[in-house]
């Protein structure tokens, strides 16, 4: 399957980027008019209080096709823990677009990422155990 335009995104000037807690950095980067990008923050928030985890959550707006090259954008929305994307099968990709994201979990393919990927990812970079 292909990581075609599922939404066009809309055009912004600036990356916005917002910051919280002070826990592990976990970046969620994402264009205007994503539909999977608020979800995406949800399980990232959800996940995160499950495991009693307080991250420093940073969303980050990927604004054009220059600024996906840059930040090696896979597309919308991309979940980064310690600067590494939650997606164990990302290793080898370069096709870096501004373009929504589409993930091959078990359950099939997702706009969003295994919450497994995202709970393991969490407790490595936070240093917890099972």
């Amino acid at each position: 399957m292909s990581n075609g335009d599922c939404c066009a995104p809309a055009s912004s000037e600036h990356p916005a980027e917002v910051a919280s807690g002070d826990g592990p950095l976990v970046e969620i980067l994402y264009f205007d008019g994503c539909p999977n990008h608020q979800p995406a923050v949800a399980l990232v928030e959800r996940v995160s209080r499950e495991l009693g985890i307080e991250p420093n959550l940073r969303l980050v707006n990927v604004p054009d096709q220059e600024a996906a090259r840059r930040l090696r954008f896979l597309g919308s929305p991309t979940i980064r823990v310690g600067g590494v994307d939650v997606d164990p099968q990302t290793e080898e990709r370069a096709d870096y677009a501004l373009s929504c994201r589409l993930f091959q979990t078990e359950r099939g393919v997702s706009g969003q990422p295994d919450e497994a990927w995202v709970r393991e990812a969490l407790q490595r970079e936070a240093g917890v155990t099972g």
